[in-house]
């Protein structure tokens, strides 16, 4: 961690480090954010990192996704996403304090963190009514979402190779860490053989209008089911992750509830989906998209074995995390 972003995380774990009663301060890190629960708000900052795939190294860069952020988010959760802040230091570090600013947050209303999908997942909360809503939401907003002959060159085979082709360089690192070897030249051959082989089928999707501003990151960590649904987290970094085939998104979900043992939802979701949407060529796509989310899964998982900031306990859950996602994306390449 940079040292300058060292003390400003040290200084927002201090109630007076915030424009309101803060109450209890607790802070929750991924491998590009650090999250500050409040009793009321979430505020969040974006890490100093270069993934290559995401560029946060400067302050103005972090201004600009912190604001890009909040817009695409507002699409899905209007009344979640309040606002950008500075963070200013003085004699003290505070939000929207005074002196020079030397960092931003994106401001968040907070909601329990009991009605995470993911947690409601675990006891068994979730039932087939609420995922048929959270399709229904799915569906309208992949037919408002924005698509231009832009937006749908993201959905040639040239870029989508491309993605895969960065995966593979990315995670050469983890083999016989987090990926067996076997493993990643069987996912390697069948996708290049599947992208090969189905060439018209991705053009047949640009012609009708499938690929747009997607949302990209659709799982059960990032929905809450409150006092309504709440899809959030849409990725702001890179414009790349996030214009895609509509199937991409569904695949993402799917893949999650795959992953967690809930086959029965996770199908009742597609269906349901291709019932609102009318999309009735995605069941080809399904095992190539669940595939590459869960790849990606595996991979992100991997990076945080060379995060400082992550302890030996945690990286040895990651290690396992990441293995188990590997294990799943082959089970989906055996299906190509």
């Amino acid at each position: 961690m940079l040292q300058a972003q060292k003390e400003i995380v040290e200084a927002l774990l201090k109630p007076e480090a915030y424009p309101e009663d803060s109450g209890e301060i607790e802070l929750i890190q991924t491998h590009i954010s650090f999250v500050f629960l409040t009793k009321n708000y979430v505020y969040k900052l974006k890490k100093a990192v270069n993934f290559g795939f995401l560029d946060f190294t400067t302050l103005e860069k972090r201004r600009f996704f912190s604001e890009k952020e909040l817009e695409l988010n507002r699409r899905l959760c209007p009344d979640m996403y309040l606002e950008v802040l500075p963070i200013n230091k003085s004699n003290i570090i505070k939000i929207k304090g005074e002196g020079e600013t030397v960092e931003y947050a994106l401001k968040m209303k907070r909601l329990p963190q009991e009605k995470l999908m993911i947690k409601l997942l675990k006891e068994n909360k979730v039932d087939k009514t609420t995922i048929d809503e959270i399709a229904k939401i799915i569906a309208k907003f992949h037919s408002e979402a924005q698509t231009s002959p832009e937006i749908s060159k993201y959905g040639s085979l040239e870029t989508i190779k491309g993605n895969w082709d960065e995966n593979f360089a990315q995670t050469k690192k983890y083999i016989n860490q987090t990926i067996a070897e076997e493993d990643f030249l069987l996912i390697q051959t069948k996708i290049n053989r599947f992208m090969r082989e189905n060439s018209p089928l991705f053009e047949s999707r640009i012609k009708e209008n499938r690929v747009r501003d997607c949302h990209g990151d659709i799982h059960s960590g990032n929905i809450f089911i409150a006092d309504k649904i709440y899809i959030f987290d849409a990725i702001e970094f890179n414009d790349r992750f996030r214009y895609s085939d509509v199937a991409s998104d569904i695949a993402f979900l799917a893949m999650d509830l795959d992953f967690q043992n809930r086959t029965d939802l996770s199908e009742h979701f597609v269906n349901k989906y291709v019932e609102y949407s009318g999309d009735q060529e995605l069941a080809a796509l399904l095992p190539f998209y669940k595939c590459y989310r869960a790849y990606v899964r595996g991979k992100v998982i991997s990076f945080k074995l060379d995060d400082s900031n992550v302890g030996a306990k945690e990286k040895e859950a990651a290690t396992k995390e990441a293995k188990a996602y590997f294990k799943l994306a082959v089970d989906y390449a055996k299906n190509l």
